[in-house]
């Protein structure tokens, strides 16, 4: 039955206009992937993640939408697995058929592969998961939008707030991986940007045992004391975008020093504590759907689904050009619940938005912090302003 609705869902045309008013098609792709092992069950992996937060952008933009004779529908694809992009049922056909409105909840390896697939050119195509910088400046696209924050954005936030508190002394803990070595990059240009000094930078060479043995806790002690016996520092900033050792930091450091980065102090897009701006209004929202918090991959995904709906009142159509202009333009902005109108920025198609500096249970800041100022909004300096910005899109 399931397959069969999908096949129903993939004959309907992209856009439709009528006496009703405007219908916008949406296809919203993601795919099933094996659920990461949780660190912890106290805090379960979340179901549905990316896709949640879709879903109330649509039902938001439709509640607006009945006051401006719009409507929006969601077309949900899964690739499975084993597949690939090509390989998965009507998505390289609906691609090849004409502009599309995309949210991609992907990996990188596939938001790559989508953006290959012929016909997706002349998509308005939203990133709503992939941090890396390069796909904000080298590796750019004029279809391409971001609603997920940067790496770079997410190391000066914290970097503002370290500065502010007079911490410029940090010790850099990088993890194996390449993601790990990607926000530890921007972590050392964060520093460069805002005075900071990086005093110690280790790499993280141990392997942690099981974590819900006693053994496990008693390695993790062992190994981080003689690692983190290094020369004085005011922060130790890790870089485990895995999770694999992170959460182990703090406590067991050999000096008491606040741990912050991936985990401690964490620059995030969402989070669940932040309860200003009316954020409440939205959490509440968003946990009677779908029985749980909302994360910063809900969110990004939800922001998606909104500036569809907002460029699309804007422009007062669904076409993909159109809507491309008006999310583009100077005065374009959506309510994102966190302080100030969420735009995008002309030469590299990244969101400005604030960014929350949150522990597990608290807010603790803010970023951009008052004091770091700029010539058109404080909301840029967080990530590559225009005159450093590699990407070359204007327009």
């Amino acid at each position: 039955m399931k397959c069969l609705l999908l096949a129903m869902a993939l004959l309907l045309p992209p856009v439709t206009a009528g006496a009703e008013g405007i219908e916008a098609e949406i296809l919203y792709v993601t795919r099933d992937e094996e659920p990461p092992i949780p660190f912890s069950f106290l805090e379960p992996v979340p179901e549905g993640e990316g896709v949640q937060g879709a879903r109330l952008g649509l039902a938001d933009d439709n509640a607006s939408g009945r006051f401006t004779g719009q409507s929006f529908r969601l077309t949900e694809i899964v690739v499975p697995r084993d597949a690939t992009l090509g390989d998965t049922p009507g998505l390289a056909g609906r691609l090849a058929g004409g502009a599309r409105l995309v949210v991609s909840d992907l990996g990188r390896t596939d938001l790559d592969a989508l953006l290959a697939l012929p016909g997706t050119a002349d998509d308005v195509i939203f990133n709503a998961r992939v941090t890396d910088d390069d796909l904000r400046r080298e590796a750019c696209r004029a279809n391409l939008f971001h609603t997920a924050l940067s790496r770079a954005m997410r190391a000066d936030a914290l970097a503002q707030y370290l500065v502010l508190m007079g911490w410029k002394d940090w010790f850099l803990v990088v993890g194996p991986s390449a993601d790990d070595k990607a926000f530890a990059a921007a972590v050392r240009a964060a520093a460069t940007r805002f005075g900071a000094r990086i005093a110690e930078d280790k790499p993280w060479t141990y392997e942690v045992g099981n974590r819900r043995t006693d053994s496990g806790v008693t390695n993790a002690r062992e190994e981080i004391r003689p690692l983190t016996r290094v020369g004085d520092h005011d922060v130790l900033i890790v870089a485990d975008e895995a999770d694999d050792f992170g959460e182990y930091l703090p406590y067991r450091t050999a000096l008491a020093r606040p741990v912050a980065g991936t985990h401690g102090l964490v620059p995030l897009g969402w989070s669940r504590a932040n309860e200003q701006w009316g954020a409440t209004q939205l959490q509440r929202r968003f946990e009677k759907q779908a029985g749980r918090p909302m994360t910063a991959r809900d969110y990004a995904s939800w922001l998606a689904l909104r500036s569809i709906g907002e460029a699309m009142t804007r422009a007062g159509g669904n076409d993909p050009a159109l809507l491309r202009a008006a999310l583009l333009a100077p005065d374009f902005g959506v309510a994102g619940f966190k302080g100030a109108p969420l735009s995008f920025r002309r030469w590299d198609r990244q969101m400005r938005q604030p960014v929350l500096l949150a522990t597990t249970r608290s807010l603790v800041a803010v970023a951009p912090e008052d004091g770091f100022l700029h010539r058109v909004t404080p909301l840029d300096t967080l990530g590559d302003d225009e005159p450093e910005s590699a990407c070359g899109q204007r327009g």
